[in-house]
């Protein structure tokens, strides 16, 4: 992780301090993280984040526990924004960016059973996989092509 601090402003006559960071996740898969994020008294505020591939629900919650504590060292000794010595190990644990998701014949399966039980419950299937997997709709579909081509889906259109 590189937390480079990007500009600070300083309110109220030197009172108060917001300063802003740019930080760098990169994990051993290949996935990385761009996050923009605010430092205030409060805590952190993310102001913008990109990711490739796309972060799931849980893991954009979570964003600002992993950036947490390496932040508050990027401040200095925290006594600005309460960060304790110790904090960042608790704060910062490895994750992947997105699930593991299993290659080959196992993940078409499990792709197939995303899909077959978001149209049982009438949601949209694609986005069930999208969500399950972490990938983007164009890879999704590309996922659910091949469960198809495997036989764990019916075809998409009859053949005449």
């Amino acid at each position: 992780m590189s937390v480079r601090p990007a500009w600070e402003v300083q309110e109220n006559e030197g009172s108060a301090t917001t300063a802003w960071f740019d930080v760098r996740l990169a994990f051993t898969d290949g996935a990385c993280v761009d996050v923009l994020a605010v430092v205030r008294e409060a805590g952190v505020s993310i102001e913008d984040v990109r990711a490739q591939p796309a972060l799931s629900l849980d893991d954009l919650a979570a964003l600002a526990d992993w950036i947490e504590g390496p932040l508050f060292e990027a401040c200095g000794d925290g006594s600005t924004t309460g960060g304790a010595a110790g904090e960042s190990e608790m704060c910062l644990r490895p994750r992947r960016a997105r699930p593991a998701w299993p290659r080959g014949i196992e993940g078409r399966w499990l792709v197939a059973e995303e899909y077959r039980a978001a149209q049982e419950e009438g949601a949209d299937p694609v986005l069930a996989v999208m969500c399950a997997t972490g990938h983007s709709r164009r890879r999704s579909l590309r996922l659910i092509a091949q469960a198809r081509d495997a036989g764990f889906l019916t075809p998409r259109h009859a053949r005449r």
